[in-house]
């Protein structure tokens, strides 16, 4: 079994910063694409920010120049930096990877979620 596991959101003020960290355990062979989603109440889950197996990264339009990505492949974690954060960006942020097991093979896993509320 593999499983992802967030931690770090909560509560912040407007301009204020989270790192949001997604460890993956489990019988990994390889983790390829690792990325961040979110979903606000009312909408459709959209992706923030994807780093891939080599580092390139991906960024949504809204969040280009204040949320960074980036992952740790020694520990199988990916984080998400997020800075300069507005009310819009408040939603359920989750983390998805896309991991070869040793026995089911490719496929995609996700995370419980993690709130993060941005409000005064």
């Amino acid at each position: 079994q593999v499983q992802l596991v967030e931690s770090g959101g909560g509560l912040v003020q407007p301009g204020g910063s989270l790192r949001l960290s997604c460890a993956a355990s489990g019988n990994i062979f390889r983790i390829n694409a690792m990325g961040w989603y979110r979903q606000a109440p009312g909408k459709e889950r959209e992706l923030a920010a994807a780093i891939s197996s080599g580092g390139s990264t991906n960024y949504a339009d809204s969040v280009k120049g204040r949320f960074t990505i980036s992952r740790d492949n020694a520990k199988n974690t990916v984080y998400l930096q997020m800075n300069s954060l507005k009310p819009e960006d408040t939603a359920v942020y989750y983390c998805n990877a896309n991991i070869r097991s040793y026995y089911t093979g490719v496929a995609d896993y996700w995370g419980q979620g993690t709130q993060v509320t941005v409000s005064s």
